[in-house]
């Protein structure tokens, strides 16, 4: 596939218009030094600023006519002043990292989703803790946040949340995690994995379709604000209303949630996966 210049930058121009606006309440929140504790996880957690949400790319096989500006760029290859997204470069210069982001998508799409764990994991964060992660009162106090924690089964799956897990509660999860068991236990329905699509998404750089990095960005921005509507902070500050997990009425509104990230998850792994590869993602391996 081939883009003119006029075709290919006027996508380009649609795509900074949606990112700036995406990204608005973020840089103003910037330039006057403030900091939201849900909205801006995004920026600081997965460390893309930005400037790297609107540069738009076309997707890997998509050639740009008359596009010298971009020569240069990474994982393009050049025909005269032509340009295209090349994922065979990517694959050699980053044999690793494009078998790790294959498995991770593939995989995790090919699994069901689970749907048990309510959110715990951000409780289990603070678990017997008289100092925790994020200066934020708990909404229930030390001693609700823990009988909660207690009084329920942690069912993580996802270890780059687990590795936060208070000393106390990581032996209570069902099983220990590690990143080497990432790929086999990775499932939709955990919120962290969806919001780690927006991370693949990323480092699949010009081979992904820029209308596809934001739909991953949005979804991720969705999940976190679940993530901390049912966390056991008090956030009413910013304006948070509360997912009371702790509750069945909250367990049911967290859980119908999920579901529907989860779906949104799936569709955007094979997505991904079909732009980058040309490949549907099949049975977990």
């Amino acid at each position: 596939m081939a883009l003119t210049r006029p075709e290919w930058t006027a996508r380009e121009q649609a795509h900074r218009d949606r990112a700036d606006a995406l990204t608005a309440a973020h840089r103003e929140r910037s330039a006057r030094r403030e900091k939201h504790p849900v909205e801006d996880f995004l920026f600081t957690y997965y460390n893309y600023k930005p400037a790297r949400l609107r540069r738009w790319h076309p997707g890997a096989g998509v050639t740009l006519e008359d596009a010298p500006e971009r020569a240069g760029w990474r994982w393009y290859r050049t025909d005269g002043d032509d340009v295209t997204a090349d994922a065979a470069r990517f694959a050699t210069e980053k044999p690793e990292l494009a078998s790790l982001i294959e498995r991770m998508l593939r995989r995790t799409a090919a699994r069901p989703g689970q749907f048990g764990c309510f959110g715990l994991h951000e409780w289990a964060m603070v678990y017997r803790q008289d100092e925790h992660r994020h200066p934020i009162p708990l909404r229930l106090g030390r001693a609700g946040t823990d009988a909660v924690v207690e009084s329920h089964d942690l069912r993580c799956t996802h270890f780059d949340a687990f590795r936060f897990f208070t000393p106390d509660a990581a032996p209570r999860n069902r099983r220990a995690l590690t990143r080497d068991d990432q790929p086999s236990l990775e499932q939709p329905g955990c919120l962290h994995a969806g919001m780690d699509i927006y991370k693949w998404a990323m480092k699949l750089g010009p081979l992904v379709p820029g209308g596809l990095l934001l739909d991953a960005f949005e979804l991720a921005r969705d999940i976190r604000r679940l993530d901390m509507e049912a966390a056991p902070y008090d956030l009413s500050a910013w304006g948070v209303v509360p997912v009371p997990i702790e509750t069945a009425e909250g367990k049911a509104e967290y859980v119908r949630r999920q579901r529907g990230f989860a779906e949104r998850g799936t569709a955007l792994r094979h997505a991904l996966l079909k732009a980058w590869l040309g490949l549907a993602a099949g049975p977990a391996a």
